[in-house]
């Protein structure tokens, strides 16, 4: 069976309802708190991505009990210590830096090492960012130059630390964040903007934190020790996944969508606030709050011309797994759209700014770029009538969905390598593509 796709023709008009699957920020923090909370959890709508899979698995490893049926997932807790596992143990995190980056901060109290590894993608990328402010807590860790695999032992007495971080890492600030847990006294991370999932999650569950919001800073203290009971979690949408349809449906002619019970958490909805300063006609109905999180129905109608924009920087940590897709509205925006400070983009699966740039080439869109910024120079007109070739991408599911989009907008003949990486964040894409050509 071949791994590649082929798409020939244009997506035409459509107006349809569509359900994403479940968020997988969401979904693997679940599923580790579930972990070492008292008791059984249970989660419906828990994202059946190979990213999930992956922290299932590691759980399973650690001697966590889990049962996951067609309708729910059950985690059996036993607490804040009490992962049993063998010496010598081995947990791979696939393509996944949140279940890798996360599975350290809990892994601060073990008694035995561990080792941790991952797929060639996530082996490129960095772990000092985790690494350094865990053995702050006392765990001994031994990394690859920063890179997988990486051996972590912890320590029967974790102490509580400060730390800033710097980066807007909603990874690194969580790993702190659960490691905390372990430990006596108070953690204070002074942390630059990013999501909060985390913290929303701490809150509803009850352990101690507080959180003072500044201007570009939070300052969050956790106080260690704190048991916590198990919990139901209705997992909603993820907005990521999301993002590629509502782009789409902006970029199309004569089309709407609605998709339902997205979460829309204020700092993932950046990709909605850059969309909509572009032109974009997209709206929140059905708005409520769910155990501390914005579920809301996204309404979005075609846009008969997009604007270029300078994007504050500000808006970068709220829409960070989005850049690309957003890169491909400024291809089709009139003027020159200007993006800055992105370094953190090649931190992820690929390197995305420099792929964001390869993909608006190849369709015919000039860009000028450096280490961390891309300027885009926009083509309201602009049609594809020749052959594409999208591989060697590090099998990156975002980069694999863009692609898919600029063809279905564009036009040309697109070959599309790699098409089950999207089984890492969102089997479903393709399916849910198809049922809007009926």
């Amino acid at each position: 069976m071949t791994n590649k796709i082929i798409i020939s023709n244009k997506l035409k008009k459509f107006s349809k309802i569509i359900k994403p699957e479940g968020d997988k920020s969401i979904s693997i923090r679940w599923a580790l708190l579930a972990s070492i909370a008292e008791g059984k959890s249970t989660s419906n709508n828990l994202l059946r991505s190979e990213d999930i899979l992956s922290t299932l698995d590691c759980l399973r490893k650690l001697g966590v009990k889990i049962k996951i049926t067609k309708e729910k997932c059950e985690i059996i807790g036993n607490g804040l210590n009490g992962y049993r596992y063998d010496g010598n143990l081995t947990l791979n995190a696939g393509n996944s830096g949140t279940l890798a980056r996360l599975i350290l901060g809990l892994l601060v109290h073990s008694n035995k090492k561990v080792k941790i590894t991952g797929d060639k993608s996530l082996s490129k990328r960095d772990f000092f960012r985790v690494s350094k402010p865990l053995e702050k807590f006392g765990a001994k860790i031994v990394t690859n130059s920063g890179k997988l695999p990486i051996f972590i032992k912890g320590t029967k007495k974790p102490k509580a630390i400060k730390y800033f971080e710097n980066k807007g890492s909603a990874q690194c600030k969580s790993a702190i964040m659960l490691a905390a847990l372990n430990t006596f006294g108070k953690t204070i991370i002074k942390a630059k903007k990013s999501r909060d999932h985390t913290e929303r999650l701490f809150k509803y569950l009850k352990i101690p934190i507080k959180i003072i919001k500044k201007k570009k800073i939070d300052i969050i203290k956790i106080t260690g020790k704190k048991k916590f009971k198990s919990f139901h979690y209705k997992i909603p949408s993820d907005i990521s996944s999301s993002a590629f349809f509502i782009v789409l449906t902006a970029l199309s002619n004569n089309s709407k969508i609605i998709i339902k019970n997205v979460n829309t958490n204020p700092s993932r909805i950046g990709i909605i606030k850059i969309l909509k300063m572009m032109g974009a006609n997209i709206s929140f109905v059905n708005t409520k709050n769910y155990k501390g999180e914005k579920i809301s129905d996204i309404r979005v109608v075609s846009s008969n011309q997009l604007k270029a924009i300078n994007c504050p920087s500000s808006l970068n940590s709220s829409a960070i797994d989005e850049f690309l897709i957003i890169f491909l509205a400024a291809a089709k925006a009139k003027g020159v759209s200007t993006f800055k400070n992105l370094s953190e983009l090649n931190q992820k699966e690929s390197p995305r700014l420099e792929w964001g740039s390869k993909i608006l080439n190849l369709i015919g869109i000039k860009t000028k770029t450096t280490k961390d910024s891309i300027k885009i120079y926009g083509n309201p007109n602009l049609e594809v009538n020749k052959r594409i070739i999208i591989k060697n991408f590090l099998k990156d599911h975002r980069v694999f969905m863009t692609s898919v989009i600029a063809a279905l907008v564009f036009g040309g003949k697109w070959i599309i390598h790699d098409k089950d990486s999207i089984k890492t964040s969102f089997p479903s894409f393709l399916e849910i593509i198809r049922t809007l050509q009926k």
